[in-house]
C-alpha cells in the first residue's frame, strides 16, 4: 500500500479526528491518535448526517451499521410561531437517496462516534491513546517531532510525516501551536435535552424532523428510535459563561402557554444542558506539517446541521493527499485550497438561517411566505451544490461488518 511506513498524529478522538485515523490507516499509514478524555466521548445529544457525509461514511465501510443506529426521517415539519400546524413538509426518505445517492439520517451523537471507535479498533496500524495529559510537537523538513505526556506519567516521543489538530472549537494546535485566533463566542447557546418517546405523544411526528420557529429562537426535535427518545435543540440568546445559564432555558415566548413548544418545554422541565456557540473564522489551516480539520479550522452554528458533516468532508480531503503528495505541508495547501471557499459558503449559510429562524413579525410573514412557495422539494434545488459532494476514499473497505451494540 502507498501509506506503508508512514506516522501520522492527530489530536483529537472526535468525529473529524476518528474519521481522518480511519481514511489513513485504510490506506496503510500508521495513526496515532491523542485523547485527553478517558474515554470515546462526544457532548450533545443528535446529530444529523446529510448525504454528502454519508457518501464518505459508506466508502469506509459503515454503511450496514449506520442504518441500523440511526433513522432516515421521512421529511422535516416546519411549523412557524405558535402555528398549531406544519406550514410545509420539506421531503427527505427516499428522495434524498434518488437524488444524491446516500440517504439523510439523524443519530445519536455518540452512536456515531463509538462507531468509528470500533472500527478504528479494527485497524493494528491505528493506535489511540487516552488521557493524554499534554502534548508538544515540532514541525521540521522531514516531519513533526512530537513528545507526548501520557496518563500513567510517562513521557513517550515519536516522530511522523504530520501533526494534524482535530480538537475542536478551542483547539490548542490552533492557538498556540499554529498562532490562530481563539474562538469567538455569537451571544447564542443551545440548550439540549433528550426525552422518552412517551412524553412527545401527540405533539410531534416521531418519523420526521420538526423545526419551530419563534421570535428570537427555534426548535429543533427528531427522534433517535435506536433510543427510544426524542432530541431537542433550543437555539436561543445566552450568556456566556455555562455557569449563569441555570439549569432550563428562559422561553421568549410570552404568548406561548399552551403551544406545541410550551407542553415540549414543560416536559423536558430541568433536563436541559446549555453548550454556549462558538465559531471560528481563520484563513490559517497549517503552518509547516501541522494542520487542522474540523470545528479547529472552521466551527461555525449549527443552523444548517453541517459542523459534523464539514469535518467528515475534511477528513475524506485531507487523507489521500497525505498519502499521495510529497510532503505534508503540500498535501495541507492542496486541502486548503478545495476547502476553504466551501466551508465559507456553508458557514455563511448556517449564519443566514439562523437569522431567518429567528426573524420576528413582520418579517416572520415574508419568511413563513417564501418557505410555502418553496414547496416541499424546493430545498432540494436551493441545497443540491451542498448534498451532492463527491470524495472518493480508494480504499478497501472494511471486511467485517461491526457488531452492534
Amino acid at each position: 500500500m502507498p501509506g506503508t511506513g508512514r506516522t501520522y498524529y492527530i489530536a483529537g478522538a472526535g468525529i473529524s479526528g476518528l474519521t481522518l485515523a480511519l481514511a489513513l490507516a485504510k490506506f496503510g499509514a500508521k495513526v496515532v491518535v491523542l485523547e485527553r478524555g478517558p474515554t470515546i466521548s462526544e457532548f450533545g445529544a443528535g446529530l444529523q448526517i446529510s448525504p454528502n457525509a454519508r457518501k464518505i461514511l459508506n466508502n469506509l465501510g459503515l454503511d450496514e451499521v449506520l442504518g441500523s443506529h440511526s433513522l432516515e426521517p421521512d421529511g422535516i415539519d416546519i411549523y412557524p410561531y405558535l402555528r398549531p400546524d406544519p406550514l410545509v413538509t420539506l421531503e427527505l426518505g427516499a428522495i434524498m437517496r434518488e437524488r444524491f445517492g446516500a440517504p439523510y439520517a439523524v443519530m445519536h451523537r455518540a452512536d456515531l462516534a463509538d462507531l468509528l471507535y470500533r472500527a478504528c479498533r479494527r485497524f493494528a496500524n491505528i493506535d489511540i491513546l487516552f488521557g493524554v495529559r499534554s502534548w508538544s510537537v515540532e514541525s521540521h523538513e522531514r516531519g513533526v517531532t512530537i513528545s507526548i505526556d501520557e496518563a500513567n506519567g510517562q513521557t513517550r516521543t515519536g516522530r511522523g510525516l504530520a501533526f494534524i489538530g482535530a480538537d475542536g472549537v478551542h483547539s490548542r494546535t490552533r492557538t498556540e501551536v499554529i498562532g490562530g485566533p481563539r474562538a469567538r463566542y455569537g451571544q447564542r447557546v443551545a440548550w439540549r435535552t433528550l426525552l422518552p418517546f412517551d412524553s412527545v405523544a401527540g405533539q410531534l411526528a416521531l418519523d420526521r424532523v420538526s423545526v419551530l420557529f419563534a421570535p428570537g429562537s427555534h426548535l429543533v426535535c427528531y427522534p433517535l428510535p435506536h433510543r427510544r427518545q426524542v432530541n431537542l435543540a433550543l437555539f436561543a440568546k445566552g450568556a456566556e459563561t455555562t455557569g449563569e445559564l441555570g439549569t432550563r432555558p428562559q422561553a421568549p415566548w410570552s404568548d406561548s402557554r399552551g403551544s406545541r413548544i410550551e407542553v415540549l418545554l414543560s416536559a423536558a422541565a430541568d433536563t436541559w444542558t446549555p453548550w454556549p456557540l462558538y465559531t471560528v473564522r481563520t484563513d490559517t489551516w497549517h503552518t509547516g506539517n501541522i494542520g487542522l480539520i474540523g470545528d479547529a479550522a472552521h466551527a461555525m452554528v449549527p443552523f444548517q446541521a453541517q459542523g459534523a458533516a464539514m469535518g467528515i468532508e475534511d477528513a475524506a480531503a485531507l487523507a489521500p493527499l497525505l498519502i499521495a503528495e510529497a510532503s505534508a505541508e503540500t498535501a495541507f495547501q492542496k486541502y486548503y485550497g478545495q476547502r476553504h471557499a466551501r466551508v465559507a459558503r456553508v458557514a455563511a449559510l448556517s449564519a443566514t438561517n439562523g437569522r431567518i429562524f429567528h426573524m420576528r413579525w413582520p418579517l416572520s410573514v415574508a419568511r413563513n411566505l417564501a418557505i410555502a412557495a418553496q414547496g416541499r422539494r424546493g430545498h432540494l434545488r436551493r441545497l443540491a451544490w451542498l448534498y451532492s459532494y463527491e470524495a472518493q476514499i480508494e480504499a478497501a473497505p472494511i471486511s467485517a461488518r461491526i457488531a452492534s451494540k
